[in-house]
């Protein structure tokens, strides 16, 4: 009997399929290039952003206003000696309300991570001098109405802590006009 073999062919390779890029057309082309132009110009602009100054914080007037107002009361103290512990409170709360609007101004500048601050348009505000004559109580209600109303209308313009911290001191100056002064 002849012999019978069995042929089996060898195995075959499995074909890989040629993988072409995906096809670029020209609409394609340009979104990608209009893209990195943007990105171009948007680090551009961010890093020349990065070496001009802020512009003077919106509170910074606030402060002046707080650190006038706590002079003229310690200055109101020689026209009006009976009035000397209403007078003390106010000078004493309108510092403290100066205090809190110069850490919020620092607070949103920020500090870099030497220590350093970065440059900034506004100025530290220097305490006001006494006035010539002591400002009577009458003179003082006004001005401390002055500044109730500043605050009221800067804290309507802005959101979250500032807006908190300007109508508490609103609040306040309205309390030293209405009750300690009236």
């Amino acid at each position: 009997m002849p012999s019978t073999e069995i042929v089996v062919p060898p195995p075959q390779r499995p074909r890989t399929a040629a993988v072409s890029p995906p096809a670029i057309n020209r609409r394609s082309l340009l979104r990608i290039a209009g893209g990195g132009a943007l990105a171009i110009g948007a680090l551009g602009m961010t890093a020349c952003a990065e070496d001009k100054p802020a512009g003077p914080d919106v509170l910074l007037a606030q402060e002046q206003s707080a650190r006038v107002d706590a002079v003229w009361a310690k200055a109101a103290v020689a026209a009006t000696p009976d009035r000397t512990a209403a007078l003390t409170l106010i000078a004493t709360q309108r510092t403290e309300h100066a205090d809190a609007l110069r850490a919020e101004i620092d607070r949103a500048l920020g500090v870099y991570g030497d220590g350093t601050k970065p440059k900034s348009n506004t100025p530290p505000v220097t305490v006001p001098l006494a006035p010539t004559s002591p400002p009577t109580v009458a003179a003082l209600r006004d001005q401390l109405t002055q500044s109730q109303r500043a605050a009221a209308d800067l804290a309507a313009t802005l959101s979250g802590y500032r807006a908190g911290l300007l109508a508490s001191i609103s609040a306040c100056c309205a309390t030293h006009t209405g009750v300690l002064l009236a």
